[in-house]
């Protein structure tokens, strides 16, 4: 009997990596590896019979003493500089390279490096802040399929909440570096400049790493959404693009000292 479940154990698990040929496989696979998360039980839409329903309202107890553990254990956090990009960037890719060696001047000129506490892009900036003696943040996010935090971090966190985990980035930032990622690295940016641009936040700079990644998106800005007058020319300089690490911190450091937090 145990050889038989150990044996239907390996087969499920195998089952789990190939591709779902009907609704009921895809439904047996979700219920064996899919993790329902915080974000996903508030933001899904109610339904009749929805046990959720009723517990939403007090879900908000819970959304408040995540901002609370946040900004109690942040709170020291003054000169921080958020960090994204890609969590699938290896490590011999020169843009690991670039972000690792990011993190390590800014930790030499005293600013706190904040990141998604993953691998990839987030691991590097930790890594360099880490090596270099300086504050390295990670925080992490809890997903449908876990993401390892990387070990690079003198303050970790880990939220259940995205809205939380993006009010950290804002709040504690002086400033943020993109470097090439996919729609999480995207959806950071355009929050960001949406709230410089309506004046929600103060402006504070936003670098882009790597032109020939993103000349692409900024080509299109350019000569699509500006050309269309959906957003004004003054918010093309919300952007700063480099291929420097060092042209990026010295940048960083010029705003910082003329906003008065140098």
């Amino acid at each position: 009997m145990a050889d038989s479940n150990r044996k239907k154990g390996r087969r499920i698990r195998h089952k789990t990596l190939e591709e779902p040929a009907t609704v009921a496989e895809a439904k047996e696979q979700k219920a064996l590896v899919w993790h329902v998360t915080e974000d996903e039980a508030l933001l899904r839409s109610p339904e009749p019979s929805d046990q959720f329903k009723s517990s939403d309202s007090w879900r908000v107890f819970r959304i408040m003493s995540e901002f609370v553990d946040g900004f109690d254990a942040l709170a020291t956090i003054t000169r921080g500089v958020s960090i994204f990009g890609s969590a699938r960037t290896p490590e011999d890719n020169e843009y690991y390279k670039a972000a690792q060696e990011t993190g390590r001047l800014l930790a030499e000129a005293d600013f706190e490096v904040i990141t998604g506490g993953g691998p990839g892009i987030m691991e590097a900036a930790n890594r360099g802040a880490h090596e270099a003696g300086g504050v390295s943040v990670g925080c992490n996010i809890e997903l449908p399929f876990e993401q390892i935090p990387n070990p690079y971090q003198s303050h970790e966190l880990t939220f259940k909440y995205f809205m939380v985990r993006k009010t950290m980035f804002i709040k504690y930032s002086n400033a943020y570096v993109i470097f090439p990622g996919g729609f999480g690295t995207m959806d950071e940016i355009f929050e960001a400049l949406t709230l410089i641009q309506t004046r929600k936040i103060r402006n504070f700079p936003v670098v882009m790493f790597g032109s020939s990644y993103w000349k692409g998106m900024l080509s299109w800005i350019q000569s699509t959404m500006l050309s269309e007058k959906n957003i004004n020319p003054e918010d093309l300089g919300l952007m700063y693009l480099t291929d420097s690490p060092e042209d990026a911190v010295n940048f960083i450091i010029d705003c910082c000292t003329e906003n008065g937090n140098g």
